[in-house]
């Protein structure tokens, strides 16, 4: 079981990811709205992984995940983002995210990323 963070700004994105993990036997350690929230519940959390949304008001998620990796390498992240967005995914993969996942979300998609992160 890992512990994850789940970052959107979207609240109904948080919850259906939220529910997802915990079908998947995995234990939401909390939640953020933006990138500063995620960067600062990162730390207090300890999160085995984070599903990152790219689009995000405060700051998104390629910068949160290059704040996130400076202090916290060994953190894996998995973004989450839009169909269009392949040039920020990645971006985000060469700044040391794991996978991707695409919105709206598959519930076997999402596991399996989830599973082969943390494998």
């Amino acid at each position: 079981m890992a512990k994850v963070l789940v970052v959107d700004d979207a609240k109904f994105m948080r919850m259906t990811l939220t529910n997802i993990l915990q079908k998947g036997n995995h234990e939401v350690v909390g939640e953020a709205e933006n990138g500063l929230e995620a960067v600062d519940l990162c730390h207090s959390l300890q999160p085995d992984l984070i599903t990152m949304d790219i689009t995000m008001p405060e700051m998104n998620g390629i910068e949160a995940l290059k704040k996130i990796k400076e202090s916290s390498s060994d953190v894996n992240i998995v973004m989450c983002s839009a169909m269009g967005q392949q040039k920020m995914v990645v971006e985000a993969i060469e700044h040391g995210a794991k996978d991707f996942i695409v919105k709206p979300f598959d519930e076997t998609r999402v596991l399996d990323a989830i599973e082969r992160v943390l494998s």
